[in-house]
């Protein structure tokens, strides 16, 4: 296997991300996506920016011939903790029904506003395709 999760002795498992992953292989690099559609419409919601943000990187992934089981690191920037919190398990539902049961290393952020005005969320990623054996 040439992706492998670090999870150092003795520290309590994270739930929905990966303290550390050693991958090996070609990489991907997936710039900040947001939620909006190719005619660059916005969902409403921050739940439904997140699903579409998502599945904007699958898109750009398959590409590269990549997918979401490749993905290692993805940062968020979301302009409202608050409205993160609130919707936090529809934000998990929509992750889980794009990219599965994979959870790479993470960081989500606050940020003040994104460049896009209606963006609530933008995401880069990070993949790695393993090298054939």
């Amino acid at each position: 296997m040439t992706i492998q999760v670090l999870q150092p002795a003795g520290w309590p498992r994270p739930k929905g991300y990966a303290n550390g992953i050693a991958a090996e292989g070609r990489q991907i690099f997936v710039a900040g996506q947001i939620g909006w559609d190719e005619q660059q419409k916005f969902a409403v919601g921050l739940a439904a920016q997140v699903r579409q943000t998502l599945q904007n990187i699958v898109a750009v992934l398959a590409e590269a011939g990549a997918g979401p089981e490749h993905i290692v690191r993805l940062t968020w920037y979301v302009t409202s903790r608050d409205e993160y919190y609130a919707e936090l398990a529809q934000i998990g539902q929509a992750y889980r029904e794009v990219l599965g049961r994979n959870f790479p290393v993470m960081a989500v952020v606050q940020v003040v506003a994104l460049m896009e005005a209606q963006a609530k969320v933008e995401i880069e990623a990070t993949a790695v395709i393993p090298s054939a054996r």
